[in-house]
């Protein structure tokens, strides 16, 4: 299946426990969907959120997000993992 990043931006910074907590969800919701969230990162003064997701397409990711809590990306790349 092709891998994702997409890319969150929150006003204000956002918490790594409250990112981590996202995740859980999303986790919980993405075997509906045929996707696997991978990994994050998180830039917490920014407020910048960045998942791999291994996915059908980028809406079946962004599926995920919206109905595990609602914080669907403002961008997502196919990306292709390097060595």
């Amino acid at each position: 299946m092709p891998l994702f990043m997409d890319v969150h931006t929150l006003e204000g910074g956002v918490a790594i426990d409250d990112v981590a907590k996202a995740h859980q969800a999303d986790l919980a919701t993405q075997g509906d969907h045929d996707v696997q969230y991978l990994r994050y990162w998180v830039d917490e003064g920014q407020g910048k959120i960045f998942c791999l997701v291994d996915a059908p397409d980028a809406e079946a990711a962004n599926t995920v997000h919206r109905e595990a809590h609602g914080l669907v990306a403002e961008e997502i790349y196919a990306v292709t993992e390097g060595v």
